[in-house]
């Protein structure tokens, strides 16, 4: 018979020679067990998702004057983030712990060490997943909307879109409420004069003058008068921006946290895992 040595991890004895030789040179990852793990985190991450916005709690737009501001991704909307990425990373790093091969012959830290790899491989992987094939559907469901300007190639007609479309559209409100042929293309001038201030930080003079003669020729209104409104209007669409890249990086602030989260809950789990599959009992 072969000489028997104790193993030691779970404390059972197993023949010594051909289980130790094929255990030291086969890998120390299971990724059938990774990848079935990784699927099942961002399947359940995709569907805590659509749950999420049909509550209410995901659905978000950039731009207050677009959609649900960001501004109101509040405590509700941080707590269901870190729920679903709680959730769907311990699933699935529970399974690929329990759907790893088990090691006989490795040492308990070994493998205590190996199944919070293949729970943290199993996050990564569905990680990417989610990002390469699901960030259309994921985008849809939250309902971002950071359209851009659009115009004809004739330039009789302009579909302004965006988040200066609001800021543009103010500049030429008159009291009488008529329009002709000409506002579309002088607004869409306007929204590219605008974009450009964006960039340099402010509008230049020559700018400026021109603005101040549209605004003045399309609503009738005085030059000083339509040089404050282009002022104004410059000065709160600035505003709108600063408010909407701050709540851009608090959002990416949370999501940076949960992730944080499910990338531990996804290693925990699978060690919890990976101990219950070395318990099982064989008959």
């Amino acid at each position: 018979m072969d000489p028997l040595v104790e193993t030691p991890y779970a404390g059972h004895i197993a023949p010594y020679g051909a289980s130790t030789h094929n255990e030291a040179h086969s890998s120390g990852v299971s990724w059938s067990a990774v990848i079935a793990g990784a699927f099942v985190t961002a399947a359940l991450a995709l569907i805590l998702l659509s749950l999420g916005s049909g509550l209410g709690l995901s659905s978000v737009s950039l731009w207050s004057n677009e959609g649900i501001s960001s501004s109101t991704f509040g405590t509700a909307a941080i707590l269901w983030l870190i729920f679903m990425e709680i959730v769907s990373a311990s699933m699935g790093g529970y399974l690929a712990g329990r759907l790893r091969t088990k090691w006989a012959t490795i040492h308990s830290d070994e493998v205590y060490f190996r199944d919070t790899a293949h729970g943290f491989l199993a996050w990564s992987v569905a990680l990417v997943i989610t990002a390469a094939f699901l960030a259309s559907a994921a985008t849809s469901l939250v309902g971002s909307s950071l359209g851009s300007g659009q115009a004809s190639k004739s330039g009789s007609v302009v579909q302004s879109e965006g988040p200066n479309a609001y800021f543009v559209d103010s500049l030429f409100r008159g009291d009488s409420g008529k329009t002709d042929g000409l506002t579309a293309p002088r607004r869409a001038e306007a929204a590219v004069i605008f974009g450009h201030a964006f960039k340099v930080g402010g509008i230049p003079a020559s700018d400026q003058n021109y603005l101040d003669q549209l605004v003045s020729s399309d609503t009738g209104m005085s030059q000083p008068n339509a040089d404050k409104r282009v002022t104004q209007t410059f000065a709160d669409a600035q505003q709108a921006a600063e408010t909407a890249r701050k709540a851009v990086a608090h959002t990416l602030l949370w999501g940076f946290i949960s992730l944080l989260i499910g990338a531990f809950c996804a290693s925990l789990s699978a060690t919890f895992g990976g101990r219950q599959r070395d318990h099982v009992v064989t008959i």
